[in-house]
């Protein structure tokens, strides 16, 4: 299949962008059948508003070495130590 640069207009903000040679080869290898809608800044900041929305779970936890209490983001297993963030560095570096 031959490809060539096709311009194509943004949905999100109406600007003209350019789907290159080079894209439309990625996209062939990867098996993605639907073209680009959006132009390369509005891709990206969609994805980082994607990345700023989810909501980061964190889990509060008393250090096993100095007895304060901490948020940590992943959930605690049983019988494993759960450090502050001092006490974790300090840990790291013996």
């Amino acid at each position: 299949m031959t490809f060539t640069d096709r311009t194509m207009v943004c949905q999100d903000c109406g600007a003209e962008f350019v789907f290159t040679v080079g894209e439309q080869e990625f996209y062939s290898e990867k098996g993605f059948k639907n073209e680009p809608k959006r132009c390369n800044d509005c891709r990206k900041s969609r994805k980082a508003e994607r990345r700023s929305a989810r909501p980061k779970k964190t889990f509060t936890v008393v250090c096993e070495a100095c007895g304060v209490e901490t948020q940590v983001p992943f959930e605690p297993k049983d019988g494993r130590p759960v450090y502050c963030r001092a006490c974790f560095d300090n840990q790291r570096s013996k």
